[in-house]
């Protein structure tokens, strides 16, 4: 009994915490205003960067979105860079070179563990744009997109801009599922941005000034790892730049993208996320990570003890049930920016995988390899 009564104060206290994390969270999100784009003329050159290896599926609608963006035609740069792609990707990019589109074909003389890195670095090095905008090959976008993210840097003088991305067109229920928890995992990345403390951002919509990326040395000394292109820069720049990372609360600066149709897929996606949290310099987001890991792994341990000490299945619907109620808080503001309060409905099954998914992908994520593009990486 004693036994029991010790692991309750344990997991109340872990409950406890990840209820502040999320007020928390909340209040991040709240502090961020929702932005009106101001009237003025833009001024800025801007760099589209695109990294594509095997998208001929996907990329003419990329390119179809970007090139009929409402922005000067003359202050927008689209670089589309090929990384060793074996279907017809370059060959559909070299198809809009009329359209100011150009491709550029990776190279190296050794192989890599970071290719995505390598394709960034290279057109960054090329481009005549002052603001650097990264977005991936399966993306779509709205005509104010590129006109939007602008407006906010010009009124803000931001180093960097994280702005949202969301999945759509869901094809099935486990779909809808990743489309609520990459919301949340969005809301969590602008929460902690509206506290000024950055954490994580998305690479499919992302922006920076060139300056500040050679300023901070580009990605020298995050090249080895395969991921980290967005979370890592961020974290170079946010470390000489606190107070000068802005996100963007406006539905027109949202980038949609696919959810993955296989928990294979899926799964290798989230390892691959995971394995940037090796390399976090900033000692409060390890400890972010791992006090929810934490709290997840307590949920999990608890239910299967309960399996043979009924008390410990209390316990687990304790905190399983502050869980679902805090974080349905959280994800109905940011539902409602994005449109798709309807996805809430999920949330009660989303909160039991999504308990398995954390502790699982916290092992995984950070030991062994991941498929990636076809390529087995570390």
């Amino acid at each position: 009994m004693e036994i029991l009564n010790l692991i309750s104060l344990v997991s109340a206290a872990l409950t406890l915490i990840y209820g502040f994390l999320v007020l928390n969270f909340i209040r991040g999100w709240h502090n961020l205003v929702y932005y009106t784009p101001q009237k003025s003329d833009p001024q800025t050159k801007v760099s589209i960067i695109v990294a594509a290896r095997d998208e001929e599926a996907n990329i003419t609608k990329t390119i179809d979105d970007l090139v009929a963006q409402r922005y000067p035609k003359v202050l927008t740069e689209i670089i589309i860079i090929d990384d060793h792609s074996t279907d017809r990707t370059a060959e559909i990019v070299l198809s809009y070179a009329d359209r100011n589109v150009k491709l550029i074909k990776l190279n190296e003389d050794r192989a890599l563990n970071s290719y995505k890195k390598k394709a960034i670095q290279t057109a960054i090095g090329t481009c005549s744009g002052d603001l650097i905008i990264t977005t991936d090959a399966d993306c779509r976008m709205g005509a104010d997109w590129l006109a939007t993210i602008v407006n906010l840097y010009e009124q803000k003088n931001y180093k960097m801009i994280s702005s949202p991305v969301a999945y759509f067109q869901e094809k099935s229920f486990f779909e809808r599922l990743q489309s609520l928890e990459f919301l949340y995992l969005i809301g969590l990345g602008a929460s902690t941005i509206g506290n000024k403390e950055p954490s994580t951002c998305n690479g499919a919509n992302l922006a920076y000034e060139k300056t500040t990326f050679y300023e901070v040395g580009g990605f020298q000394g995050i090249d080895d790892l395969a991921s980290g292109d967005d979370e890592l820069l961020l974290h170079k720049i946010a470390a000489k730049y606190p107070d000068q990372i802005g996100f963007l609360k406006n539905r027109e600066a949202i980038v949609y993208t696919h959810a993955k149709e296989t928990l294979g897929a899926f799964i290798q996606q989230r390892k691959r996320w995971a394995s940037k949290s090796t390399r976090y310099k900033n000692k409060a987001i390890i400890v972010l990570g791992v006090l929810i890991w934490v709290f997840n792994l307590t949920i999990l341990a608890n239910f299967i003890t309960g399996l043979f000490i009924p008390g410990f299945m209390t316990i687990t619907f304790y905190q399983l049930l502050v869980k679902m109620i805090l974080e349905t808080l959280f994800l109905w503001d940011v539902t409602g920016f994005a449109k798709r309060r309807s996805l809430l409905l999920l949330i009660p099954v989303l909160n039991v995988l999504h308990v398995l998914y954390m502790v699982y992908i916290g092992i995984a994520g950070n030991s062994g390899k991941y498929n990636w593009k076809g390529r087995m990486v570390r």
